[in-house]
This record gives C-alpha cells, sequence and structure tokens, in this order.
C-alpha cells in the first residue's frame, strides 16, 4: 500500500523537459545524453544545418590529449568566469587514469587538470582479469554538472600500493579543478540482507568488487550513484545510493537483489547511460540479470526485495525504494541465460497524447533480447508468470542483435542502434511506438552498436550524430528525417578526419556547431572547417 499511495503523489504533475539546458549565456551540456529524461537532443543547435554538414565543409579540426581513455561523455559549459581569465567556453573530461580534465573548448587549452588519486594510489587494474575495463579503471561513468554550485561531481576507482581498493564521489570546482565541498567522500554503504555476499543479515559494500558505469545523475535535490560488479564476479549485488549534492552526506542506500538466494547480482550497466528521470523525480533504470522473486506480496511487488532483470520506477522522495518495476515473464530463464535487460539504457520519453485523448507518460527500454519495451510510468505492469501482456508495449524482434547502447529521440521519432544492426528510426503516433522503422541507415553498427545523440534548431535540420566502434572509428551523421540519407562520415575525406580505434560505449557531445567525442587517447572535435580567429593561449592551472 505504501508503494502504491507514494506513486500516486509522485507522479501528480509529472513532465518532461528535453534538451540541453540553456543558460544565461549558451548553451550547456552538464548531464549524459544532454537531460536527465536521456533524450540526447540538443534543440538549440543553429550552426549545423543540413546544407554544411558535408565532408567539403565540415570535419575534425582539433584533436585533446589526455593521459587515459574517455569512457565518460564530455561535458561542455558556455561562457563559465574564470577567476583572473574572463569568460570561456570549458570542456569537461574523464579519463580511466583517474584524472579530470579543464579545456578551453575554444583554443584546446588545458585550464587545468585534477587528480582523483589519493596519495601513493594508481587507479585499479581489471581485478578480476575481465577486459570489460582496460587496462585501467579511474573515472568510468559520466559526471554531472551542477552550474549554480560551481562543482563538477565525479565518481572514481583507485588502489593503494597495501592492495586496498577505493571508491570515491568528488566534488571539483569548475574553475580550478580543486576539491569542493568537504570532497572526496568515500563510498560505503550497508543495506539489510541475508543474500549472496551478506553477513549477519547485512550486505555490505565492497569497493573491490564493483565501479561506478552509469552516468551520474542529479534529480529532486540529490546526486545518484549507481554501481555495476566488477567483472561480474561473485558475489555482487545491485547498489543505488542517493548523496546530498552541498555536503556529500549519504542521504539514502537501497539494494535491489539484497536478499537472492542464488546469486544476487542485479547490477546496473546500462552500456555506460546514466539513470533516468522524470520532473517529479522518479528514477527508471534496467538492472541486470540477478535475483527475482516470483513469489509475490499483495501489492505485486518481489515478496524479497529481489528485483533482478527488471525495468525499475525507483522513488527519490522519502528515501530510495522501488516504487514500481515491470518484469518480463520469463525473466528468471533470461538472467540464468544471461540474457537480460541491463545492457541497455532507459529513456523517458515527453507526454504524449493517446488516441482517446489522454496524457500518457511513457519510458522506453531495451536489453539483450531483442525486444523493444514502453512502459507506462503510472503503471509499469509489474510481473505475469505467462506473458508481457502488462507492459505498454512489447515490440518482439523489433531490436535484432540486442542493445548495448542508448537511444535517442526527437520530433516524434524513437532511434536505436542495435548491435550488428542499422541505426533505426521508429515513429511515435498516438502514443505509440510502431512496430517497424520509418527509416535506417545503409550502415550497420558493430558491437556494441551505437548511442545516438540529435541536434537541431528546434524542430527543424534535425541530425542524428552516431559513432561506430571500428578500428578506426567512424562519426556518421545522418539526416534525422530519413536515416538512409546520410550527410557525412568520417572516411570521406580519407584520412583527414581519422580519430584513431573506438570506444566501445562513447556518446558524442553536440554542442554550439561542435561535435567531442571521447576516444582511447583523448577527445576529437568535429565542427566546420572554415578558418577560426586566432585565439592566444593562456596559462595552465594545476590541481
Amino acid at each position: 500500500m505504501r508503494h502504491q499511495a507514494l506513486l500516486a503523489t509522485l507522479v501528480l504533475g509529472a513532465a518532461l523537459v528535453t534538451g540541453s539546458v540553456t543558460s544565461s549565456v549558451g548553451i550547456d551540456v552538464t548531464t549524459y545524453h544532454n537531460d536527465n529524461g536521456r533524450t540526447g537532443q540538443n534543440l538549440s543547435e543553429t550552426t549545423l544545418t543540413w546544407a554544411n554538414v558535408n565532408s567539403g565543409a565540415f570535419g575534425k579540426t582539433a584533436f585533446l590529449p589526455t593521459d587515459g581513455k574517455v569512457d565518460a561523455q564530455p561535458l561542455y559549459l558556455s561562457a563559465l568566469s574564470i577567476p583572473g581569465q574572463g569568460a570561456r567556453n570549458m570542456l569537461y573530461v574523464a579519463t580511466e587514469h583517474g584524472s579530470v580534465y579543464g579545456f578551453d573548448a575554444d583554443s584546446g587549452a588545458v585550464v587545468w587538470r585534477a587528480s582523483t588519486l589519493g596519495a601513493g594510489e594508481t587507479p585499479s587494474e581489471a581485478v578480476f582479469g575481465c577486459g570489460q575495463v582496460t587496462p585501467e579503471i579511474g573515472v568510468t561513468a559520466t559526471p554531472v554538472i551542477d552550474r549554480a554550485r560551481g562543482v563538477i561531481y565525479v565518481a572514481a576507482m583507485s588502489k593503494n600500493s597495501a592492495g586496498s581498493y577505493f571508491q570515491r564521489l568528488h566534488a571539483l570546482d569548475l574553475t580550478s579543478g580543486a576539491e569542493a565541498l568537504g570532497g572526496p567522500r568515500t563510498i560505503q554503504a550497508t543495506f539489510p540482507g541475508s543474500g549472496a555476499g551478506s553477513s549477519g543479515g547485512v550486505q555490505t559494500f565492497n569497493p573491490k568488487y564493483y565501479y561506478e558505469r552509469a552516468g551520474l545523475l542529479l534529480v529532486n535535490g540529490r546526486l545518484i550513484l549507481t554501481f555495476t560488479s566488477h567483472c561480474d564476479a561473485d558475489p555482487y549485488t545491485g547498489w543505488i545510493l542517493a548523496y546530498d549534492p552541498a555536503t556529500l552526506a549519504q542521504t539514502g542506500v537501497l539494494n535491489v537483489t539484497p536478499n537472492g538466494p542464488t546469486s544476487g547480482r542485479g547490477a546496473i550497466w546500462m552500456a555506460g547511460a546514466g539513470p533516468a528521470a522524470d520532473a517529479a523525480g522518479n528514477v527508471f533504470l534496467l538492472d541486470a540479470n540477478g535475483d527475482f522473486d516470483t513469489a509475490l506480496d499483495g501489492n505485486g511487488f518481489p515478496s524479497r526485495g529481489n528485483f533482478g532483470n527488471a525495468f525499475l520506477k525507483i522513488a527519490t522522495t522519502g528515501g530510495l525504494f522501488v516504487a514500481d518495476y515491470f518484469a518480463t515473464f520469463n525473466t528468471v530463464s533470461q538472467s540464468a541465460a544471461d540474457v537480460d535487460l541491463g545492457s541497455g539504457g532507459a529513456l523517458v520519453l515527453p507526454d504524449l497524447v493517446d488516441g482517446s485523448g489522454r496524457v500518457r507518460h511513457l519510458a522506453v527500454g531495451a536489453g539483450k533480447d531483442t525486444h523493444l519495451y514502453v512502459v507506462d510510468r503510472d503503471a509499469m505492469g509489474k510481473w505475469s508468470p505467462s506473458n508481457n501482456n502488462n507492459v505498454y508495449q512489447d515490440l518482439s524482434g523489433a531490436l535484432p542483435g540486442g542493445v548495448w547502447s542508448m537511444p535517442a529521440y526527437f520530433n516524434g521519432m524513437l532511434y536505436y542502434g542495435s548491435n550488428g544492426a542499422p541505426l533505426k528510426a521508429f515513429p511515435i503516433t498516438s502514443a505509440r511506438v510502431a512496430a517497424s522503422p520509418a527509416s535506417q541507415s545503409a550502415r550497420s553498427f558493430p558491437y556494441p552498436g551505437t548511442t545516438p545523440g540529435i541536434s537541431a534548431s528546434g524542430t527543424t535540420n534535425g541530425i542524428v550524430w552516431a559513432v561506430e566502434n571500428a578500428n578506426p572509428a567512424v562519426l556518421h551523421a545522418y539526416d534525422a528525417t530519413n536515416l538512409a540519407h546520410e550527410l557525412y562520415n568520417s572516411t570521406q575525406a580519407g584520412s583527414r578526419d581519422s580519430f584513431g580505434a573506438g570506444n566501445k560505449f562513447i556518446t558524442p557531445t553536440i554542442v554550439s556547431g561542435r561535435i567531442f567525442v571521447g576516444t582511447q587517447t583523448g577527445v576529437a572535435v568535429f565542427g566546420s572547417l572554415a578558418p577560426a580567429p586566432p585565439t592566444n593561449l593562456r596559462f595552465v592551472r594545476t590541481a
């Protein structure tokens, strides 16, 4: 009853505001995939158009080297006032070597560089010998920026010479990289649970067995972190933590598989996508294969609190708890076969009106089973033992190859790039996602598929940007109204626009006429090839 009453309260007045943040001085990209809905769209892009995005006028203009792989999406602030230096457009880049860079986005100068490593520490290695993140693990997840507080929040992993591992939450000053708000804060957590890895009825977070992969989320006055397992090494469970963004004090702990009798598991992967959120502060995510209780309580929730392999709605008012969920009818066998939902990210759609005139609050998600799931955020469907008729839409086979990526939304269209398949555009009509795409790219994208991003000026000049994980990697630009029409790709001018080997889950950042693409050695910058006026490089501050 508590779930139902609070759920009804939380959804009142919910509305999604999409698009990159417009500050008083320009366009900012402060979080993964542009907004908390994770739509991936920048609707204030007036420079990039169908007419000028071509190999004659557009291409690679710079490369910003870093000290390690860039797995996190670069973030951007316009006209940030830096003491003694005036206003700069800033690009923030985090690396697996545990560094965070503040670049001048126009000149490429390093304004500051900060390390998240403690004294005598190094980034973590791949402790259990797998190749998920190699050769080192420092900052994997996309940070999040709070411009009003003047900080960028970063989750980082490290180890010391004695073999102890650390997960820490940092708040770095946007102008200098200095630690702020009393940070860093060592990440620790306990939760009641008697399942895999527990002791005395308590689950304890072990920093060696986890790392932060999904992007950080600022919502409802809370900073949300979610953790994936390190190399699938048992025992592990599904941790979600909340912090006060003003003080870095921990304000909430949730474990979504605390009493799993088999393995627990249920970590949050989502191909690096950040958990999505609606305007009411509800968080939506897909957790990976793990224990699920097919014995339900009187409200239709797993009786022991195990939500492995489910599409979750997490309430952030009154603590953290699962307010609603959807699980496939075959969730247990899916987990056993490692064909889970947790390989892809969730996206909150803007409010839509169905055929009867009813406003619908929807979200979409997909994983390894090739289905595209659309959930009603007000009533997600929970679990049925016989079929998936309880979910708003189940589009079976819509995403061949499975999903290890994140979709994007623009102007009534949903864009998905599944594994080994073309990038597809699914129309949404009367609050229903079409079972077949309206258009698709000629090119198929190898593992893990692709996470597209959108640039547009309102609803005009819509361009879908997608990175192909190949060697060399390829940046593609497509007409958003017809994906068969490719405007540009980075191989069209020979080697001129090459930017190195692919980086598995990278998401392009599109802002102010430029595309920033993380690579294994830095960030490639694409934009107009017209000569720019000279810029005086200024001094570098190291924190």
